[in-house]
């Protein structure tokens, strides 16, 4: 016989001990929640913002970066030369300006542009920002040709220093962009030493960078976080946060749970599923942000034999018949559940103002959901089933094309499967490959030795657009293959055209111009436009006020694709409502699991010892 009442002893000194570490860890983790995040009113917290997104910087060097979110970080870190106004994108003169110019005068053949530059910008260093560094960022671009920017500097042939605070631009031809374009002004003083060479390839540019944006790059802890500190020799409004964090997630699930219970403050780039996920979460508003942009279908054009495409998506007439294979209604209706519309053109709609630079396809020549035509377009143009196999040959050989999707996009993944279906339904059989962006661009820029020789065939990805449509229009031309064309592409009446609208300042003339390239890559198709996808963002309105849209009334909240002060004004605008949204939540986070665990250890020492008043149960 024996009792089981000698067991409760030894537990409950365990649970003693358990309860005195949770004290120590709650006290610990109090003290240290106080250290690290004082209260507001206190004055010596740091107030601190989260963004999550589901990519992150390829690169900190500016002139070999490429990802939409190392140009985040840039707005942040560099001014431009030209402001804009946050809601209207209109380029802006005087003191209130986002941008370095105050002032600005172009000679009457348009051929000498003259800047006054504003006396109060420093960098992040202490060093003065002058018209040297202005000079400097521009010529070191022009001489040393760095793609990442050439196609703003298109037509500019020297940036000349007049005084410390004016400069002076010589073009070769008028250039109507000259004041809607984004080069960041760099440090002379940092980037002088820096070689050419090294800064269009190794240089990596890591944090603390020097700048003279509102926010300075201080920590990039690869696959993790961007830490962005305000920037003390800022010359505007000092910003209401100190500091920004864009943090990494591999899962938008996670990143969507993780604003919901306050881990972060905002969210970028979800999916359109997600959405209905955030509609009705108290604090939390969601949106979907119409954006200067659009996603595609994109072949490898190049015209050579060291291409290792299959030698069909050289032809247009191959191209033109899949695009009637293509059913984009649908596939807006599945990927973006109705956020988006069939994408047409290169230049989304009801986007530019004065003039609409977007041309629609009229009816008589727009692509539908047409197999029948697909097929027999593609039998006309000599691509056959001769075998009655149901899949077409080039040269007697069967048609079998690899479309590579991002591993950074589920609506890349998703197309991918809807156009595999679409084309082999008119025979050409498509192979998925899934891939990070960095193996895709390795792939669209694969060389063998010094021989440029692409190794891909079609591909899903996507373009943010600029203040102009020029440099997107550049991206098409020959002298962009190898650079920023994706597609490696190019046509004698497009470059011609080029050409022309790149040097025309009558506004209306440049629009025919503009409407003709798009209609001429409607037809070849080197991209079928998929859509005008919104970017979908959510953010916290419980502990946060300040919010803008850039531009108003639609535009983005979190990360606008545009430099030139619009791409850092909403962080500037981005405030507290209470003290208690400055307190870290990470800190907060943990406080309060500690104490419930507190608690619940409390609780249950509570009831082993009253059950130990009771009558002990005999074991016979």
């Amino acid at each position: 016989m024996g009792s089981t009442s000698h067991r409760r002893t030894p537990i409950l000194i365990v649970l003693l001990l358990l309860a005195a570490l949770a004290v120590s860890l709650v006290a610990g983790l109090a003290s240290a929640a106080a250290e690290e995040t004082a209260s507001p009113a206190a004055g010596d917290e740091k107030v601190i913002y989260r963004v999550g997104w589901p990519d992150e910087p390829d690169s900190m060097n500016p002139y070999i970066g490429y990802t939409a979110e190392a140009f985040e970080i840039w707005y942040l870190n560099y001014d431009a030369l030209i402001g804009f106004d946050a809601a209207t994108l209109s380029p802006m003169k005087g003191e209130e300006s986002t941008g370095l110019a105050t002032d600005w005068t172009t000679s009457e053949d348009g051929l000498t542009w003259t800047f006054t530059l504003r006396q109060d910008a420093v960098f992040s260093d202490g060093e003065p920002l002058t018209a040297d560094d202005v000079a400097f960022s521009y010529n070191y671009v022009i001489e040393n040709d760095l793609e990442n920017w050439t196609a703003y500097t298109n037509l500019i042939e020297q940036a000349t220093v007049i005084d410390d605070y004016t400069v002076e631009f010589t073009c070769s031809k008028p250039k109507p962009d000259m004041i809607r374009h984004y080069v960041p002004i760099v440090p002379e003083h940092v980037w002088s030493k820096i070689s050419p060479e090294d800064a269009a390839e190794g240089f990596q540019n890591l944090p603390t960078i020097v700048g003279s944006g509102p926010f300075i790059c201080t920590e990039w802890k690869k696959n993790s976080y961007v830490k962005m500190e305000a920037n003390p020799n800022w010359r505007g409004p000092a910003p209401k946060i100190d500091e920004i964090y864009f943090v990494y997630f591999t899962n938008t699930d996670t990143m969507v749970q993780d604003l919901k219970s306050g881990n972060i403050d905002g969210a970028a780039a979800l999916g359109a599923g997600q959405m209905a996920q955030l509609e009705n979460e108290p604090g939390i508003t969601a949106e979907a942000i119409s954006v200067d942009g659009f996603n595609e279908l994109g072949f490898n054009c190049y015209d050579s034999d060291d291409s290792k495409a299959h030698p069909a998506c050289r032809d247009w007439r191959f191209r033109q018949a899949l695009a009637w294979a293509v059913d984009l209604q649908k596939g807006v209706d599945l990927v973006w559940q109705g956020y988006s519309p069939p994408g047409t053109t290169i230049i989304p709609p009801n986007y530019y103002k004065d003039p609409d630079w977007h041309w629609e396809p009229p009816d008589d020549v727009r692509y539908t959901y047409d197999p029948e035509k697909a097929k027999q377009l593609l039998d006309e143009a000599g691509y056959l089933d001769s075998d009655g196999d149901g899949v077409r040959e080039y040269d007697g050989k069967p048609i079998k094309l690899s479309l590579i999707a991002r591993t950074e996009s589920n609506e890349s993944q998703q197309w991918a499967k809807l156009f595999a279906g679409w084309f082999k339904d008119v025979g050409v059989e498509i192979k998925i490959e899934v891939m990070d962006e960095g193996a895709l661009m390795d792939r669209m820029y694969n060389y063998e030795g010094d021989t440029f020789a692409p190794d891909f065939e079609l591909f899903l990805w996507g373009w943010y657009l600029d203040f102009d449509p020029g440099s997107m229009l550049s991206y098409m031309t020959a002298d962009q293959i190898e650079n920023w064309s994706d597609c490696n592409w190019s046509d004698p009446e497009y470059e011609e055209l080029y050409l022309l609208q790149a040097e025309e300042l009558d506004t209306e003339t440049r629009l025919g111009y503009i409407h003709r390239m798009q209609e001429i890559l409607y037809e070849q198709c080197p991209y079928i436009v998929t859509d005008y996808g919104p970017d979908f963002e959510a953010w916290n309105t419980d502990k946060w006020e300040g919010y803008i849209h850039i531009p108003e009334p639609s535009g983005n909240v979190l990360l606008p694709p545009f430099g030139n002060g619009c791409g850092y004004m909403n962080f500037l605008s981005i405030q507290p409502k209470t003290a208690d949204a400055a307190v870290d939540e990470g800190g907060n986070t943990a406080l309060w699991i500690a104490l419930a665990v507190g608690a619940v250890i409390v609780a249950l020492i509570i009831v082993f010892v009253l059950r130990a008043r009771k009558p002990q149960a005999v074991e016979e």
